[in-house]
């Protein structure tokens, strides 16, 4: 499964690059006078699986826009999830491109790999630039271009069982705050209940992203060549793997990722959820009584002490006639009073930094719920938070040849070590590509 997905990547990858005159055409198509031409223009804007949960939301924030902007309409188009990159990529090809599409900054970066999306540091003027988040605004940078405006934020934090923590005759109001005090949680929960106390998910950029917090770089300042072989580097993998072999985490974490750590905890077999708080909505709905004994701390973290924050974006493509008007529509959706709105309906927090005054992110109501708490507390660790991995050249390959590695070490079929050299040496090939 894992090869073909990888033969997938490479098919599209290849495919991108035979369209790359294609995806860099028609830079200068945007026209200063969109608002000037006699008829109105319509720019056709993408989003992934958001209807039919949004469609009030969406088309409310598309009707106020049209209202401000006669000149403009907005036709709107959901993608499944699943579909949205073979869908973006063939569209690009054919030169049938949306004028505005969400995306996330790693495949994003695969398009500005290209230079095939605007620059957002010339199309978006200082002043507004400055509303968002700084960290956050910089994680959509690829080769010293930015090439998307933040949407919505997912900041992870701290979600745990009270029930477990106290059949294991831990104190329910102090949950590990480290990755070392982790360890000792586990081994203690495991002990005393049999349960697991949490669930490192080895399909997406977990690890990556646990290496940081450890305080391993993972490449050099060009990001041409790995610089994870270090002593920290091989501490953060020997973490993993005492843990696996002492029984500590499920072997689950070898054959599923996320999805199962969220079955778990619902089901009443993991103490700890280290996620976004709006997978605390899937809970409420399947296992009321978990949610219930639910409460939520800041993100476990290193000595670096940071957090990570993901990051959802919108993207213009070169080939937009309007460039313009897909600018000013992108800002318009990702202003303040528009993101407080939508996060008022899902479990997400904004880009935009003055939208955390609102007293939505500040204060809990009389009636608090553990998803509300979860949400001042996630809010609370925004502005400390930030985008571990940034965009890289062949980031899904690089992820998969760390996760491999580390798969390798836990099952004993090579030594730290060796995994590690195996790691770097894979690494340093993608990048020098």
């Amino acid at each position: 499964m894992k090869k073909s997905l990888r033969l997938l990547i490479l098919g599209l990858t290849v495919f991108m690059l035979m369209f790359a005159a294609a995806c860099s055409g028609g830079t200068e198509k945007a026209s200063s006078d969109d608002k000037k031409s006699d008829g109105p223009i319509e720019i056709e804007f993408w989003t992934m699986q958001l209807s039919p949960t949004f469609d009030d939301y969406i088309n409310g924030v598309i009707a106020d826009f049209e209202k401000e902007n006669e000149n403009i309409k907005v036709k709107w188009v959901d993608v499944p999830w699943g579909d949205m990159e073979k869908k973006i990529l063939a569209s690009v090809a054919s030169k049938t491109a949306p004028d505005v599409a969400n995306l996330n900054p790693q495949f994003a970066a695969k398009l500005a790999e290209l230079d095939a999306l605007v620059d957002m540091d010339e199309a978006v003027a200082d002043d507004v630039k400055s509303q968002y988040f700084e960290g956050v605004w910089k994680s959509n940078t690829f080769d010293g271009k930015t090439f998307g405006i933040p949407w919505y934020l997912s900041s992870q934090v701290t979600m745990y069982n009270t029930k477990i923590f106290e059949e294991a005759g831990l104190d329910p109001n102090k949950p590990p705050a480290t990755f070392e005090e982790l360890a000792e949680v586990s081994k203690t929960i495991k002990e005393k209940t049999g349960k697991y106390a949490f669930f490192p998910p080895f399909d997406g950029s977990h690890l990556l992203e646990t290496m940081v917090m450890k305080g391993v770089d993972l490449t050099n300042e060009e990001m041409t060549k790995a610089a994870f072989n270090t002593p920290d580097g091989k501490a953060a993998f020997q973490y993993y793997v005492d843990l696996y072999k002492a029984d500590l985490i499920p072997r689950e974490v070898l054959t599923e990722g996320h999805g199962k750590a969220i079955d778990m905890y619902q089901a009443g077999q993991l103490a700890i959820l280290a996620s976004g708080p709006q997978f605390l909505n899937t809970v409420k709905e399947n296992a009321p009584d978990v949610l219930a004994a639910t409460k939520t701390a800041v993100s476990i973290t290193g000595e670096t002490n940071k957090k990570n924050v993901a990051a959802m974006n919108l993207v213009v493509p070169k080939q937009s006639e309007h460039q313009d008007a897909a600018v000013e529509f992108s800002v318009f959706l990702t202003n303040a009073e528009n993101q407080i709105e939508f996060d008022k309906l899902t479990t997400i927090l904004p880009s935009v930094e003055s939208a955390l005054e609102d007293p939505y992110f500040t204060e809990l109501p009389e009636d608090a719920t553990p998803i509300d708490e979860a949400r001042i507390v996630s809010a609370e660790q925004l502005k400390e938070s930030e985008v571990l991995v940034p965009p890289m050249k062949g980031y899904d390959e690089l992820k998969n040849a760390m996760n491999e590695a580390m798969q390798a070490a836990m099952l004993g079929e090579m030594s730290v070590d060796d995994a590690l050299k195996q790691a770097e040496d894979k690494w340093n090939e993608i990048l020098s590509q």
